[in-house]
Parts: C-alpha cells; structure tokens; sequence
C-alpha cells in the first residue's frame, strides 16, 4: 500500500486520527468521573467521535477522498473505541465483562480470517456487512446509555448486556458465513 502525502492530510483520514486520539481522553474522563456531570462528559467525547466517524464516510464518499489508508484506518479506528469503551464500562458494570469477551473474539477472528484470505485466496472483506453495521449500531447505542446513566438499574443494565452479547453473536455468525463463502 502506497500512501502519498496528501492521503495523509484528507479530510476524512484526519477525522480517523482525531477518533483514535479522543480514545484516551474518553476513557480518562470516563474512569475518573464520579458525577452525572463527569459522566456527561465522557459521553461528550464519544458523541464527538461518533459525529467524527459518521462525517468521514460521507466526506470521503461525497468529495472523492476515498484511500487505501482511510479504507484501513476508519475500521481500526472504530474498533479501537469500541473496545475501550466496552472495557471501561466494566468499571461500573462487571457483567459488561461478557460481551467484552464477546466483541474482542470477534474482532480477533475477523482479524485473523481477513488476513488468512488475502494470504490464500488473495481476497478480502469488502467492508462491513448490513449485518455487522446493525449490530455496530445497537451495541453502540447500548454503551452510550450505560455511559450516560451509570447508575441505571442493574435489571436494566443485564438487559443492555444481553442485547450487546446476543447482537455481537449474530454478526460473528454472519461473518462466519461471509468468510466461508470467500
């Protein structure tokens, strides 16, 4: 992969980097909070990066700045905020410690299959599936709620846990099928 110098400085690869770098912002704001209001704040920061990744899309689509960078960095990216998000909210929500198990394998799997595809068959994943930006949504949604409101009830939060789980379980499965037929 050949990148130029003005790959590097695309609008929408710009908000790629700005969405690794709020990583570690929303999860020094999320582990230190103690107030609704601190909490608000992590949230703020996952609003942004949501808005960011959102933006990049349409950019990259709408002015031609489609690149092999932005095509690897934007789901790098998103994965890296996902995890970290799901791994935080373990600090209020141990049960969320399932469906981190959960998206890490996942993730580690489509890893080592798009890998193993371009290796063998000189294939890879054309990107995400409706399936795989369904559940992306849903488990999003769910995290952000259980950001905002970190005191919700834990009945509540099991079924927020349970929708995650169950959501990321049909996207692996559907991946399962995508890779099989590659």
């Amino acid at each position: 992969m050949r990148i130029s110098k003005k790959e590097l400085l695309y609008i929408p690869n710009i908000l790629s980097y700005i969405r690794i770098l709020l990583i570690p912002l929303f999860v020094y704001l999320y582990i230190r909070a103690e107030t609704s209001l601190e909490y608000f704040y992590a949230a703020l920061a996952l609003g942004v990066s949501s808005l960011s990744d959102l933006l990049d899309g349409k950019i990259a689509r709408k002015f031609n700045m489609i690149s092999e960078l932005g095509i690897a960095l934007d789901p790098i990216a998103d994965k890296l905020t996902h995890i970290a998000v799901a791994a935080c909210l373990c600090k209020c929500h141990t049960i969320f410690l399932i469906p981190v198990c959960i998206l890490v394998c996942k993730e580690t799997y489509m890893g080592v299959m798009n890998l193993y595809k371009i290796k063998t068959k000189k294939k890879k994943l054309g990107g995400a599936e409706m399936f795989g930006k369904v559940s992306t949504a849903i488990v999003f949604c769910a995290m952000i709620l259980l950001v905002l409101f970190p005191s919700m009830p834990y009945v509540i939060v099991c079924v927020l846990t349970a929708i995650c789980s169950i959501s990321l379980i049909v996207s692996w499965i559907g991946y399962f099928f995508v890779f099989k037929k590659m």
